[in-house]
């Protein structure tokens, strides 16, 4: 850990103690999906002294990005948003190394993608089976992981909590994240409607989601003989904001970043 490092960190120093500082610095945090919610991870964790980050995203910038993504601006449209993270990345912290993964990642690929020995792995996909895959894969290799239930269609950034995945609520993302990994991935079936912990924190809205409606309206109740199941993404699905995505990446970074330097204030 060099003088500038200090000087660019100190304040992360006098939060959870020098001790920390060199522990975030060797530490390496893998984001998977650096959209919405994860390019936000990306820039608190480069803010706050990690080492080294490896960004896993195939996606380019788009202009309907604007409303909710950290590298939607106008002359970055069209690029890579793994690659335009990266360089933001290296003009926050120089001494960061930043590995470019621009790639989905898929069944086929999830061993190669998460072989590297990640100190943290964060989730920030939105398909129910690529996110029980990553969680599944990580406890497999003995990685921490943390998740991101969805964003979409929320207003209020004050109702976003973090808690194990087994008591993550009625989030529907989540539920199906839960069921996928009972199904699919052998972890353990709740006994007579009580939840069972899982051991991977989340970060979840307790807000009702709001619906857009094919007249321009929105409403708490979904419109009649719409699609149901809802995704953000560019073109329609669900309405997001970036006080609401930008919270959702702060808190779950904020969590790696405890676990990372542990911390134990006095």
């Amino acid at each position: 850990m060099d003088e500038s490092y200090a000087q660019r960190f100190g304040g992360i120093g006098r939060l959870y103690g020098a001790a920390a500082l060199p522990r975030l610095a060797a530490a390496h945090v893998a984001i998977i999906g650096v959209g919405g919610v994860g390019s936000w991870v990306v820039e608190a964790l480069a803010r706050s002294g990690i080492g080294e980050l490896t960004l896993i995203d195939m996606d380019d910038v788009c202009i309907t990005n604007t409303n909710r993504q950290l590298p939607a601006l106008a002359h970055t449209v069209g690029q890579s948003k793994v690659d335009v993270l990266a360089a933001r990345v290296v003009e926050i912290n120089p001494a960061c190394r930043v590995n470019r993964v621009i790639e989905f990642l898929t069944e086929s690929n999830v061993d190669r993608l998460l072989a590297p020995n990640f100190d943290f792995v964060v989730d920030a996909v939105d398909r129910t089976s690529i996110k029980a895959l990553i969680i599944a894969k990580c406890h497999a290799r003995g990685f921490p992981v943390i998740t991101s239930g969805s964003a979409g269609g929320r207003r209020d950034p004050t109702v976003i909590k973090i808690a194990d995945l087994g008591h993550a609520g009625a989030d529907p993302l989540l539920r199906g994240v839960r069921q996928c990994l009972r199904s699919d991935h052998g972890f353990a079936k709740s006994e007579q409607h009580r939840p069972v912990t899982m051991d991977v924190p989340c970060v979840f809205s307790t807000e009702k989601p709001v619906y857009p409606w094919a007249d321009g309206s929105c409403s708490l109740e979904p419109e009649q003989g719409a699609e149901t199941g809802l995704r953000l993404d560019c073109a329609a699905g669900f309405g997001a904001a970036t006080f609401v995505t930008g919270t959702f990446g702060f808190m779950l970074a904020a969590e790696v970043v405890r676990c990372l330097a542990c911390e134990s204030p006095k």
